[in-house]
């Protein structure tokens, strides 16, 4: 039987690497996908924010697949291939920490990845906005390093001649990778699927010793702070308090996420922050069968996590009407 395609899918933290994903799995391709979706925190976000699909999703969390959790990547595969379930594609979506290498190295020397999957695209979003500040971080190079296609996203919110620079900078970094500008990842399937763009020896170019040991450690000063509630959240309180945090500590907040429970609200809603930058929206409506709950999701450097619980447990409803 011929091999599976396999796409990954990196980027830096609040890149829009699940928006890509959601593209994928909602153009009705036709094919059954396997889906592999890491997160660095112990609380899974993201695994929430992916359509409802009848594909395959597996949740990797508490740590990245290229180090802590690299092994529950290669048994996650093994056990979908073993499931007997009809598979026509795999898609690795990538915690925003992870360095690629490891990854690439697992389908290379995995006895049963290599005889069943064969790498299609390592395809990396890039957060047009906040490029030039993520390039501090070791990852955030790799990653575009690695890649066989980048997508520079939220070219939107960027003037023209910044997009040129940043543009420029990346074919600097990375010359043999294809660039394709989007909003919100809005590419076409064919530009990212089935391209048949992955060639080990452009890797061993770039790292000869990919294929020996390979460890990768985090910046010990990147942290993550996951909370959950079941206390319904006041909506003014809330909106305050991460408007107050981002002013404080954005510099330093490289990303938080939440699927909050906001009092007398039929719907979830939903929120993302990278820096600075916070954007929210309705999500999907709480059925009788659900428990409303919050979850949350801060990444960043020298984060203090007493002082974010608090922050947030100040925005619950019971809370706020007593501090008021």
């Amino acid at each position: 039987m011929p091999k599976l395609k396999t796409t990954i899918l990196t980027g830096f933290l609040g890149a829009g690497k699940t928006t890509l994903l959601n593209r994928i799995l909602t153009a009705e391709s036709g094919e059954r996908i396997a889906v592999i979706v890491n997160e660095y925190g112990e609380v899974g976000i993201d695994g929430q924010l992916v359509v409802e699909t009848e594909d395959a999703i597996v949740e990797l969390n508490n740590g990245c697949i290229c180090c802590t959790v690299r092994d529950d990547l290669i048994a996650a595969i093994r056990g979908l291939l073993a499931s007997g379930r009809p598979i026509d594609r795999f898609i690795i979506e990538t915690s925003g920490l992870a360095d690629p290498a490891p990854v690439i190295q697992s389908f290379i020397l995995d006895e049963v990845l290599s005889a069943n999957l064969e790498l299609d695209a390592i395809v990396t979003v890039v957060d047009a906005r906040h490029i030039a500040r993520q390039l501090s971080q070791e990852e955030a190079v790799e990653q575009i390093s690695f890649a066989d296609l980048l997508l520079l996203n939220k070219i939107d919110l960027e003037p023209e001649e910044r997009l040129i620079e940043v543009e420029r900078d990346l074919r600097r970094r990375n010359p043999l990778a294809r660039i394709i500008c989007t909003t919100s990842c809005d590419v076409e399937l064919a530009d990212v699927l089935g391209i048949g763009a992955f060639d080990l020896k452009n890797i061993l170019a770039i790292d000869p010793d990919i294929l020996g040991e390979h460890e990768h450690e985090h910046d010990q000063s990147i942290g993550c702070v996951a909370i959950r509630d079941y206390e319904a959240l006041d909506p003014a309180a809330l909106n305050g308090w991460l408007t107050r945090l981002v002013q404080d500590i954005g510099a330093d907040l490289f990303r938080m996420k939440g699927v909050l429970n906001i009092a007398g609200e039929a719907r979830r809603y939903v929120f993302h922050g990278v820096h600075m930058t916070l954007e929210g929206r309705p999500g999907k409506i709480w059925q009788s069968t659900d428990v409303p709950v919050s979850n949350i999701v801060f990444i960043g450097r020298n984060l203090d996590e007493a002082n974010l619980r608090e922050g947030f447990r100040s925005c619950l409803v019971k809370r706020h009407a007593l501090a008021s």
